[in-house]
């Protein structure tokens, strides 16, 4: 590119030279034959300085697009790898903003602003020279223009970058506006606020288009004024050039080359503005880009971190304390022994810190203070894959891909073959409706699982669990989404998957309750109490008021239903 750059430039700058040749060799002196040797010399280097460009132009946009992919691969692979606590604070439409509109314009940046800014500046360096050997006063007077167009360039350069970061912010506000909207467009409808959403969204629409259009008018302004101190300086060129030809000082050929080359100079003067437009959305959206690559991840691999070995599944939280950001402690003082195999059930009232017990295991996030053990080894010396690869984690919240069923399943393992994939449906019970749906598990699932119910998707993110084959699960309320006969289902699936396996799971339901080796309650991030279930249920604490605001209907429904089924067989005897 820097060859076409240079040629390009350099073909261009003989053209006025030639036609200098022309009026004072081949039209004043009547030569045919030079004037003929000229005109072909014009049209060949117009040609070259016609393929150079092409190249140029070429070229620039090939090194523009490759940029764009290295940012766009940069910045994807940078947010997969930043922490829980940046995506908590981050707005999805501000950072699909950046990996789009911000990249797009630091593209049009290399293209339109840096490329042609290169270009301007050796035109200028080269044409000052060849002005200056051709006739120096006429060079002063062609100088004369460039503090006056610095100046401009300087004064709306500053006022341009804090409006182009500003448009580029609130272009990302519109984002997250319209991505929440068109996530939530069901609860839209549900509560037929269509409207008010138009509304919110014609509003960031408006504040977007208003600094836009302030940018766009101050560029607008900055052209006119360049072209106007480029006029200015042509007519000094032609009245003091014209007078020495008049005076017999300078030939005809020489001042029309002059001329030439002063606009050859205004060409890229004329799109200065252009230029300092971009210069300055490319350089404000560079810093948001530079914004989210500088930001380091709070959750990293240690310098001597290693990989976890093979796991028997003894896991202890030891005086576990931990807070979000700079907020109050969630967690405070929590010790857990989980033996190889054991179920642990947590259980508490909304916001005990029980979900937050289960992300600090695979290290979503880190304690504020104490140590999490896996066999004795902290986590925090463990490579995080080899800990998450050891950790199977169930969210309350599923998240499915848009893609088919089997590719949903397999999500965890990249060559699982279709045994293991059907041996972990029907295990989570996912077999029974997977033969009912038009393509079976070759089904599109929609965006986030739509087309299935809340149990099928819960039943489909216990099933990507189980394909890894994890040591340690997690299970954060994984049968809340479930009626009871689909939670019964689950339940005997888990109870054969756990044999061997220490288990942590939020617990809402009594059958996972009644079954675990540990019950935790948790208040206010402290555990208060911790035992089995009759032992916790005699003492009447915590957890006997839990379970009688909780519990008690799922333990008189299972009653009454297991006392139905006694009678039925004496009836019939009867």
């Amino acid at each position: 590119m820097t060859v076409c750059v240079l040629l390009s430039t350099g073909f261009a700058l003989a053209l006025p030279a030639l036609l200098a040749w022309v009026i004072d060799v081949g039209v004043r002196r009547g030569d045919a034959g030079q004037l003929a040797l000229a005109a072909g010399a014009i049209l060949a280097t117009s040609t070259l300085r016609g393929l150079f460009a092409y190249g140029q132009g070429y070229l620039s946009q090939a090194v523009s697009q490759r940029v764009a992919y290295d940012l766009r691969a940069s910045v994807y692979d940078h947010l997969q790898r930043l922490s829980f606590a940046f995506h908590d604070e981050s707005e999805t439409g501000q950072l699909m903003s950046r990996m789009t509109v911000d990249i797009e314009a630091v593209r049009n940046f290399i293209v339109l602003g840096l490329t042609r800014a290169i270009l301007a500046a050796i035109t200028f360096v080269t044409v000052t020279v060849i002005l200056f050997w051709l006739d120096w006063p006429l060079a002063l007077v062609t100088l004369a223009a460039v503090p006056i167009l610095a100046f401009l360039s300087v004064i709306v350069a500053r006022r341009l970058r804090p409006l182009w970061t500003a448009a580029q912010q609130e272009t990302g506000a519109l984002g997250t506006v319209m991505q929440e909207s068109l996530s939530g467009v069901r609860v839209v409808k549900a509560f037929a606020r269509e409207p008010f959403e138009n509304e919110k969204f014609d509003a960031k629409n408006r504040e977007v288009r208003a600094i836009s259009l302030e940018a766009m008018r101050m560029s607008a302004w900055n052209q006119p004024l360049m072209v106007f101190v480029m006029s200015v300086v042509t007519v000094a060129v032609l009245w003091i050039g014209g007078a020495g030809v008049i005076g017999h000082r300078l030939s005809l050929g020489t001042l029309f080359a002059v001329v030439q080359y002063v606009l050859l100079l205004g060409t890229p003067v004329r799109t200065f503005g252009f230029m300092v437009t971009w210069l300055t959305r490319g350089l404000s959206s560079g810093a948001r880009i530079f914004e989210v690559l500088d930001t380091a991840p709070t959750i990293a691999d240690a310098d001597a971190a290693r990989p976890l070995p093979p796991v028997c599944g003894h896991v202890r939280f030891e005086d576990v304390s931990f807070a979000y950001g700079d907020g109050p402690k969630v967690l405070e003082g929590v010790d857990i022994d989980a033996r190889p195999g054991q179920v642990i059930a947590l259980l508490g009232a909304t916001g005990s810190g029980k979900s937050t017990i289960l992300h600090l295991l695979p290290r979503f996030y880190d304690v504020t203070s104490g140590r999490i053990t896996i066999d004795g080894i902290d986590v925090r010396d463990l490579t995080l894959e080899s800990l998450r690869g050891s950790v199977g984690l169930v969210l309350q919240d599923v998240f499915l891909f848009n893609a088919t069923l089997r590719e949903n399943i397999a999500y965890g393992v990249a060559h699982a073959t279709e045994e293991q994939i059907l041996a972990a449906a029907r295990a989570s019970r996912v077999h029974e409706f997977a033969r009912g749906l038009a393509d079976g598990y070759d089904t599109m699932v929609g965006e986030r699982g739509v087309t299935l119910s809340g149990g099928q998707k819960q039943r489909v993110a216990i099933a990507r669990t189980l394909l890894r084959d994890p040591r340690i699960l997690v299970l954060d309320d994984a049968t809340s989404s479930v009626d009871m006969e689909t939670e019964y289902l689950i339940q005997q699936a888990l109870e054969v998957v756990m044999q061997g396996r220490t288990t942590f799971v939020v617990a809402s339901r009594l059958r996972t309750v009644k079954s675990a080796d540990q019950i935790i309650v948790l208040d206010h991030g402290r555990i208060v109490e911790r035992g089995v279930h009759d032992t916790l249920l005699e003492r009447g604490g915590h957890y006997a008021r839990l379970y009688d605001l909780q519990l008690r209907e799922q333990d008189e429904f299972e009653e009454q239903t297991q006392g139905r089924g006694r009678q039925r067989p004496q009836g019939r005897a009867g």
